[in-house]
């Protein structure tokens, strides 16, 4: 039976992250929301959970989910050659609707799916999602929906298409966004955008020019 609660107020939001830390230990998986869109998820390290993950949308191994992470400070254990733009980008966007898509450690002791060797990274800018990540640590998380219907935008739309599923809804009300994240590939010389969303390419780009030189004297 799955349980859902209320996480609009700090007791019903620390209760749903102390049952929802639990189920994530045990194997099982939870929605959460963010700043997009929901998503459902489990720990990132747990490759029955996640096959779970994808099980429940109906998603097969070659749609890998990415990985939410609590702070920028946690990429650097779980990628490596981290080029100079992503850590500019990571400062200036995260926490918020960007995933950024790295090589991953060789040594890590999980299985995302066919990645090719990389991870897909994302601090989201929700108090709920940051305060069970900070708890639970890396869960890899994609949109609660079944594939090929619209993301859930409440819980309500989460349970309606993901159901018994799913230990533990955590309710944050309705998530207000403007599209899905906006995803970079970060592993070559230049970045390189795979998917436009919330984050316009403009900020992107504006992040990204060189700082003015001052005049030789």
């Amino acid at each position: 039976m799955s349980e859902r609660f209320d996480c609009t107020t700090s007791g019903g939001r620390n209760d749903g992250i102390a049952a929802a830390g639990a189920a994530i230990r045990q194997g099982e998986l939870v929605v959460l929301p963010t700043d997009t869109v929901y998503g459902i998820g489990c720990d990132a390290f747990d490759p029955a959970a996640v096959t779970a993950v994808l099980a429940a949308k109906g998603r097969g191994r070659d749609l890998p989910p990415p990985v939410l992470i609590p702070t920028a400070r946690t990429a650097q254990g779980l990628a490596t050659e981290i080029p100079d733009y992503a850590k500019a980008l990571m400062e200036r966007f995260w926490p918020g609707p960007l995933t950024l898509v790295l090589k991953a450690h060789t040594s890590l002791q999980w299985d995302l799916g066919d990645t090719n060797g990389t991870v897909a990274l994302r601090v989201p800018s929700d108090e709920t999602a940051l305060q069970l990540l900070a708890d639970v640590g890396p869960m890899a998380v994609t949109s609660a929906n079944s594939t090929g219907s619209p993301p859930a935008r409440t819980a309500d739309e989460a349970m309606t298409m993901l159901g018994e599923t799913v230990a533990v809804f955590l309710d944050g009300g309705p998530v207000n966004s403007d599209g899905p994240s906006t995803i970079i590939d970060c592993t070559g010389l230049m970045p390189v955008t795979l998917r436009h969303g919330a984050l316009p390419q403009q900020d992107i780009d504006a992040a990204l020019e060189p700082e003015p030189q001052p005049p030789a004297p």
